[in-house]
């Protein structure tokens, strides 16, 4: 099976970078190469995931070069490192956007996007969140945009679901004080409550935590229905064996970060009953997915970790694709200003793993929910919503 991964245009970066003044420079390389930014964690406790999904979105940009590129040009991907934190995010976004002069980025993790949204408004680069959930993210400015749905509607979908279908009255809530935790367990929170039920226990815990047992001891206390755990792929596994331990064997339910064969593996029996989010279409659901799950078991030899991300990982690319593409169509300077205006004009993609994409007016974008769940040590479909 292979497991090694190397950086395909940049190598992870160190020290500050200046922000140079942002200004309209054409994306159009001496080479005549149509480049965006990739900044995502290549390097730390998030980088089983961020690598992943830098490995699908280099795939994309390979298969569209083999089937002509951006009008003939070739698109170019430029990857640097932010390890899933907002400085390091800061840094590599800057030399996105000064040195190398990208019209657009994608980034995620919701630290991240949240701390880079100054840079894309200041310059007028076009920020895409690919993977980042936060509600705040709607908010961050007139150049961030979001190609995943954001926390109000898988959050909502599973908190409903628990409430109406699962016929569970009471939940408590566990999450972690960040960006991907607060505003995320807020709308679990609002919509349980909204659908019937009763939040009986609300804690937040530190993001460097790796014990949970006075959380846990409180939520056992409260003696809830079903138990949701609002937490980063790193946390989220060793936080639910520790619940299993302390005899919570109730229902559990997160968001797709812990969609993945990865937390089977780690918990074992422990992950029966435990219930995910996943925004897009399963091989069972797609042949395009199914012909995509294939490839990474032919070419990488497993599947990958937290598929539906890089499923929308793969689909960035040739949305930016698309946008370029219509611009040089036109003969317009390519520049963030200009890939924003033309992304809005545009406005529907129909891309190839994730289907189609609508970008609204408050900067949000509406998705089917594929709730799944852990039965008899394998994901299955439990529902979809929407």
């Amino acid at each position: 099976m292979t497991t090694d991964f190397k950086i395909g245009r940049r190598h992870a970066i160190g020290g500050a970078i200046t922000l140079l003044a942002g200004g309209a420079i054409d994306a159009r390389a001496a080479d005549d190469k149509m480049r965006f930014g990739l900044a995502m964690p290549l390097t730390g406790g998030q980088a089983t995931y961020g690598q992943d999904q830098v490995r699908a979105a280099q795939w994309s940009v390979d298969d569209i070069n083999k089937a002509g590129g951006v009008n003939g040009k070739q698109l170019e991907a430029i990857v640097l490192d932010t390890q899933a934190d907002a400085q390091t995010g800061i840094q590599a976004v800057n030399r996105l956007v000064s040195v190398d002069k990208v019209p657009v980025f994608i980034t995620a993790w919701s630290d991240v996007v949240k701390a880079v949204a100054p840079v894309a408004n200041d310059t007028k680069t076009t920020e895409l969140s690919v993977g980042a959930n936060s509600a705040e993210i709607a908010k961050l400015g007139d150049y961030v945009y979001t190609t995943f749905p954001l926390a109000a509607v898988d959050i909502s979908a599973v908190a409903t679901y628990s409430a109406t279908k699962l016929g569970a009255k009471r939940a408590a809530v566990l999450y972690i004080n960040n960006e991907t935790g607060t505003a995320a367990a807020q709308v679990y929170r609002d919509t349980f409550t909204k659908a019937g039920g009763q939040i009986v226990a609300y804690e937040a815990y530190d993001p460097k935590a790796t014990d949970w047992t006075g959380s846990l001891l409180k939520v056992r206390l409260a003696q809830p229905d079903i138990i949701h755990v609002q937490g980063l792929v790193a946390d989220t596994p060793q936080l639910i064996a520790q619940a299993r331990q302390l005899g919570l064997n109730q229902r559990i339910s997160s968001y797709s970060a812990i969609y993945n064969p990865g937390l089977i593996k780690q918990l074992g029996p422990a992950a029966n009953g435990v219930i995910a989010t996943s925004l897009a279409p399963g091989a069972e659901d797609s042949p395009a997915v199914k012909a995509y799950v294939e490839r990474w078991q032919k070419e990488v030899g497993r599947v990958p970790n937290g598929l539906p991300y890089t499923q929308y990982l793969y689909d960035a690319p040739q949305l930016i694709a698309k946008v370029l593409t219509s611009l040089d169509t036109k003969k317009q300077s390519i520049t963030g200003q200009s890939f924003r205006t033309e992304l809005l004009a545009i406005g529907e993609f129909d891309l190839p793993l994730t289907g189609k994409i609508r970008f609204r007016d408050d900067h949000t974008v509406l998705k089917p929910v594929y709730l799944m769940e852990v039965k008899n040590g394998a994901w299955s479909q439990l529902a979809v919503v929407g």
